[in-house]
């Protein structure tokens, strides 16, 4: 089965009312952090702006933010605490074009061939929801972006707690299915514990017994992390041979790990201050063209937010992906509620989604290479 992005339709700027419209305004900032009065916000959607005559799209773009046009004629993106004085900013407080400002909401939408009945069951996503088509599209989705693509995987500590998630989570990341990670120092911590004493919160991994005192095991862990010095360190050390940190590290995979207020430790990598943390997570969400987000409520939502629904390619306009995957539907339905529409949904135990992703991503693969060979053969 051939598998392609949903094609991106680009707003007709031949049409009357961008040709008439004016060009967008712009205003100095005057003091470092604070936007000029009237600025304009930006959302997850493709907005354009009419400078010179000429509609131009804002390429880098995330949500609540201004935008900088630079003296080199780029449109930057930036949060509001990073304005600098002398900063000249748009400003405009609608987005039908009537300021310059155009917000193309729709550009990804197609007909799906639904039913055209008013009322209907199912119409949202539950605990009762069949998700075996969402699957089908995800396999074939990783497929594509391992070569084509960046996937970046938000993750909660859950997946530490289980041994058949952490192969498989392993078995995606050594096999070129993750190209970054953001997480907590939960994760990093418990998966490391695992990888050393074989439980998470001194619980064991598989039997999910509890092991005597085991819940110095996590601290212990930290206490040996930071003895070492790094995260790297530590894995060499102490001679870690699986997990998730140890496929990241061996694959020289980019991970943020920041930090909340009530963590233990922390582990060496993790960043403490949140807006410093929020800078290095955009850093790879920047990069990401899907983004798959997994039990971890606060970081999803933190991560979304600085999450467009496109990103530009090669000069071409593609749909960015986004997934949330979590026991709650509160959390997987959250993003909704701030303005990422383009959320697709999963509401399921993580650890079984990421032991079923990676079995179906490598059953497809390996489908694939033998219809590849096949038809090498017949040639």
């Amino acid at each position: 089965m051939s598998f392609s992005l949903r094609p991106y339709r680009a707003p007709d700027f031949a049409q009357a009312r961008f040709v008439q419209a004016p060009d967008v305004r712009l205003a100095e900032v005057e003091l470092d952090g604070v936007a000029p009065e009237g600025y304009h916000s930006t959302s997850m959607y493709p907005e354009y702006f009419k400078i010179d005559g000429r509609w131009r799209l804002a390429e880098e773009s995330r949500m609540d933010s201004a935008v900088i046009l630079r003296e080199d004629g780029r449109l930057d993106v930036v949060e509001l605490r990073n304005l600098r004085r002398g900063d000249r900013v748009i400003l405009g407080r609608t987005d039908g074009g009537e300021e310059g400002i155009f917000l193309h909401a729709d550009g990804f939408a197609q007909a799906d061939g639904g039913s055209a009945d008013m009322f209907a069951f199912r119409s949202g996503r539950s605990r009762e929801t069949a998700f075996s088509r969402d699957y089908d599209f995800l396999y074939q989705l990783l497929l594509h972006e391992r070569e084509h693509g960046n996937v970046l995987f938000v993750m909660g500590p859950a997946f530490a707690f289980d041994a058949d998630a952490r192969s498989a989570m392993q078995w995606l990341i050594e096999n070129g299915f993750v190209h970054g990670v953001l997480a907590g120092n939960a994760l990093a911590t418990h998966d490391l514990e695992a990888g050393l004493l074989r439980t998470a919160l001194g619980q064991d991994i598989y039997t999910q017994e509890l092991r005597h005192n085991g819940h110095y095991n996590h601290l212990d862990v930290i206490n040996k992390v930071r003895r070492s010095g790094s995260i790297p360190r530590f894995i060499e050390e102490y001679g870690i041979h699986d997990g998730i940190m140890y496929g990241l590290v061996k694959q020289n995979v980019p991970f943020v790990l920041t930090g909340s207020i009530r963590d233990d430790g922390p582990l060496p990598e993790v960043i403490g201050d949140a807006y410093a943390g929020q800078t290095a997570m955009r850093n790879l969400v920047r990069k990401a063209t899907t983004v798959i987000c997994l039990a971890t409520q606060l970081h999803t939502i933190a991560t979304g937010n600085m999450t467009p629904s496109f990103r530009v390619v090669g000069g071409v306009v593609r749909p960015l992906y986004l997934y949330t995957v979590d026991i709650s539907e509160f959390v997987v339905n959250k993003l909704r509620d701030r303005g990422s529409l383009s959320s697709i949904s999963f509401v399921t135990n993580v650890q079984d989604f990421i032991v079923h992703v990676a079995k179906g991503v490598r059953q497809l693969d390996e489908q694939r290479k033998a219809e590849e060979r096949t038809q090498t053969d017949r040639a």
